[in-house]
């Protein structure tokens, strides 16, 4: 009877972790943390800046949870440009099996055939993990060339098709998931990734406009076969809430929006987003509210001039405030080396960034058009986590006034500002703290 009865709770153990979570969502426990080279260099980023960007956050941020070095879209192309892509001669690297290889002149580690395994071993000896950005699909050149598919009989043109080709960028076309040789396409250029030492595959053109299931699940069975713990994004967004359950047990993170530039707009669309996609966050399988657009952006960028992020201090705040009340992850877009001290003070916030990784039962509060609050759990304390936000268009601070009852607070209870790091005061019955125009904040409220 004891054996049964153990036999019968493993059971109820696995079938309820199958329904709730996989493996690969224990490689994202807590929302990935990281920089992403798009929204400062676009699709022309080097080997320097990507190594000068590990360097800094090794030296200054990885104490606090900052650990992944992405390269975005782009990297196999020779000729690349700023202000949008090369598609008139675009100067491809790839190999004898339709694989996309970098592109030496621009990351000189990479040549003799050791792609990108160089590069990453300089940034795993930080103590940091790499990532690359690729486009879904096959590569159309390699179509063209008819190219072999490793270890099979089949060529890309068994397995193309150029039905819902991407709109904005015509490097790839769809791999039909129904024929032979498909999945061992995309098993390839895993393999590929794997050998490389690739930590973080962040996948485009594969959730919005069309959510490509079909290759969602190749790509999920390629990087299960590999046996490297590959932690996968899926982009761009938002991504149809009709396919939530599926990609929230296919990927570690998935879009939410489109891409995400520094201007005020775009920023207050988030508190509707975000509540939008709050019920379909769990450990391991996070909402992705894209790139913080902060600090030193536009360098070669896709959009914009060279400069130092448009939001206001504030709305930085808020961004941060929102990003980690929400749990989504963060990925800097900012060269890191050109930060001034009020981005790294965004950064390396630990109280801040401890509501990202140890907060639970987040939701909003109340959203208007003209304030908003979110509220969690602090798992390690039993406190509670309060964000408060002034969205209206106005130019004025406000009170925002939040019931401490509705909280769950019936006596005293002590405040403390998680930005600054100091004790507010005590109260009862309600909080109202004067936030200044699209501006945040962020506490800890504890009992007596």
């Amino acid at each position: 009877m004891k054996k049964f009865g153990f036999i019968w709770i493993l059971f109820f153990a696995v079938n309820c972790f199958g329904q709730k979570g996989k493996s690969f969502h224990q490689w994202a426990a807590t929302p990935p943390m990281g920089w992403n080279s798009w929204d400062c260099y676009g699709p022309t980023v080097t080997e320097a800046e990507v190594k000068a960007n590990a360097d800094y956050m090794a030296a200054h941020l990885k104490q606090y949870g900052w650990e992944y070095i992405v390269v975005d879209i782009r990297w196999f192309v020779a000729n690349d440009k700023a202000l949008g892509y090369n598609q008139t001669d675009p100067q491809y690297s790839i190999d004898k099996y339709g694989r996309f290889t970098p592109a030496v002149n621009r990351f000189p580690s990479a040549s003799n055939g050791k792609g990108f395994k160089p590069l990453a071993d300089y940034i795993h000896s930080k103590g940091l993990k790499f990532g690359i950005h690729i486009m879904r699909g096959i590569p159309v050149i390699a179509v063209k060339n008819n190219l072999p598919v490793l270890n099979t009989n089949y060529t890309a043109q068994n397995i193309y098709s150029e039905r819902e080709q991407c709109e904005w960028l015509k490097d790839m076309y769809t791999i039909d998931a129904s024929k032979k040789g498909a999945a061992e396409y995309y098993n390839s250029i895993l393999q590929l990734y794997a050998q490389w030492g690739v930590d973080f595959i962040k996948v485009d053109d594969l959730s919005s406009p069309i959510y490509h299931e079909d290759e969602i699940d190749l790509i999920r069975k390629a990087i299960d076969k590999t046996g490297r713990r590959i932690v996968l994004s899926t982009s761009p967004g938002e991504t149809p809430v009709a396919h939530a359950a599926h990609v929230q047990q296919n990927a570690n993170m998935w879009r939410t929006v489109g891409d995400f530039w520094d201007n005020w707009p775009q920023l207050k669309e988030h508190f509707n987003v975000f509540e939008r996609w709050n019920q379909y966050r769990q450990t391991g399988a996070w909402p992705d509210g894209d790139m913080l657009p902060l600090g030193h952006i536009g360098i070669r960028a896709e959009r914009g001039a060279n400069r130092m992020s448009h939001f206001t201090k504030d709305e930085q705040i808020t961004l941060m405030t929102l990003w980690c009340i929400f749990r989504s992850p963060l990925m800097f877009g900012g060269d890191l080396p050109g930060n001034d001290g009020f981005t790294l003070s965004l950064l390396t916030n630990k109280e801040v960034l401890a509501v990202l990784k140890n907060s639970s039962n987040n939701h909003p509060l109340f959203t208007t058009d003209e304030k908003a609050a979110w509220v969690a759990d602090d798992k390690l304390s039993g406190a509670k986590y309060l964000a408060v936000f002034n969205t209206a268009d106005s130019s004025f601070e406000k009170a925002i006034v939040v019931s401490l009852k509705e909280l769950g607070f019936s006596t005293t209870v002590t405040i403390k500002d998680m930005w600054t790091g100091k004790t507010v005061g005590k109260f009862n019955n309600e909080f109202a703290p004067v936030i200044k125009s699209h501006g945040a904040g962020l506490y800890k409220i504890t009992k007596q």
